[in-house]
C-alpha cells in the first residue's frame, strides 16, 4: 500500500511540475511528439516529455519570418536579397552563402540572415514581437553580461520554449490569431520549407539543431538537440506538430535533420487512425 501511495504521489508531482529549461546533466535522452488539430486545437497525439524548455535554435526562423514580413523588412520569398559581409562573422558553413533571399534563408537555415533581420528590427520591436507572440519564456536578453540578445538569444542562449508552447504558437499562426498583417501569414507560409510525406500528407515545417549546455554554461556536443515544428495537410484537413529530440551521444547528423526525417515517417502512421 505504501508503494502504491508513493507511486501516486510521484505521478501527481510530475504532472504538476512547472515548465522549465533542460540542462545537459539533467536528463539522458528526451523525445517528445505532439500533434494537434489545427481547427479545434485538440491534441490528437502526445508522447514523451513535452513540457521541458530548450533553445528553439533555427525553429525560431518561423516566427522570425512572421516578424520580418509584418514589419516590411522582408517583402516576398525572393526579396530582399542580402549580401554577406565579413563583419557578419558567419560560421564556416554560412560563409558559402554569399547572397541570400527569404526562401533560401528558410530552406538552408542561414544564421547570418536571421541576425541581420533582427538587427534591422532593433531591440524594441524584436522584444515586442516575442512578447506579443507569447513565445516560450520570452527572454531575449541573450548570454549573461554579453548584451547580445538581439542576435543570439534563440541560439542556445536565453530564449527557450517547450514542445507544448511550440504547439500554442503554431495554432495561433495557422488560425491567423497573431497580431500581424494577413500578408505576413501568406509570405511566411510561402517561405516555410515543404515536404511530401506518405499517404498524401504535405508537411510544412522548420527544423532546428543545437546542443544543450552543461552546468557551467558550455556547449556539450554529447547532448545534441533537434526540433522539427510546423503543420501538415491532407484532403482539407490540417494539423500542427512539434517534435523534440535530445540525445546523449555526439552525432554527425544535425539534431534537426533527424527530428525532421523521423516525423516525416511517423506522422502519416500516427494519423492513420485519427
Amino acid at each position: 500500500m505504501k508503494k502504491i501511495l508513493l507511486l501516486h504521489l510521484l505521478v501527481f508531482v510530475s504532472a504538476t511540475l512547472p515548465i522549465h529549461s533542460v540542462a545537459s546533466d539533467e536528463v539522458e535522452t528526451l523525445k517528445c511528439t505532439i500533434i494537434a488539430d489545427a481547427i479545434t486545437g485538440n491534441t490528437l497525439y502526445e508522447a514523451g516529455e513535452c513540457t521541458r524548455r530548450v533553445s528553439p535554435c533555427s525553429s525560431f526562423k518561423l516566427p522570425l519570418a512572421v516578424m520580418g514580413f509584418d514589419s516590411g523588412i522582408l517583402q516576398s520569398p525572393k526579396s530582399p536579397t542580402w549580401e554577406l559581409k565579413p563583419e557578419y562573422n558567419p560560421s564556416p558553413r554560412d560563409r558559402t552563402y554569399k547572397q541570400v533571399y527569404p526562401a533560401l534563408w528558410q530552406s538552408d537555415s542561414v544564421v547570418w540572415f536571421s541576425q541581420q533581420l533582427t538587427s534591422r528590427l532593433g531591440v524594441k520591436r524584436f522584444t515586442e514581437y516575442v512578447k506579443k507572440f507569447g513565445y516560450g519564456n520570452q527572454d531575449v536578453s541573450g548570454d549573461s553580461g554579453k548584451h547580445n540578445g538581439l542576435t543570439q538569444s534563440w541560439l542556445m542562449s536565453s530564449l527557450t520554449i517547450s514542445p507544448k508552447e511550440q504547439i500554442q504558437f503554431l495554432l495561433r499562426f495557422v488560425a491567423h490569431k497573431l497580431p500581424v498583417s494577413e500578408a505576413a501569414y501568406d509570405m511566411a507560409h510561402a517561405t516555410t520549407p515543404q515536404y511530401q510525406a506518405a499517404e498524401g500528407w504535405v508537411v510544412h515545417g522548420k527544423s532546428g539543431s543545437g546542443w544543450l549546455r552543461d552546468s557551467n554554461g558550455k556547449i556539450n556536443e554529447n547532448r545534441p538537440q533537434g526540433w522539427f515544428v510546423g503543420w501538415a495537410e491532407k484532403n482539407g484537413r490540417q494539423v500542427v506538430f512539434a517534435r523534440l529530440e535530445i540525445g546523449s551521444v555526439k552525432s554527425d547528423v544535425p539534431g534537426g535533420s533527424k527530428a525532421r526525417e523521423d516525423i516525416l515517417v511517423e506522422l502519416p502512421v500516427l494519423m492513420g487512425n485519427k
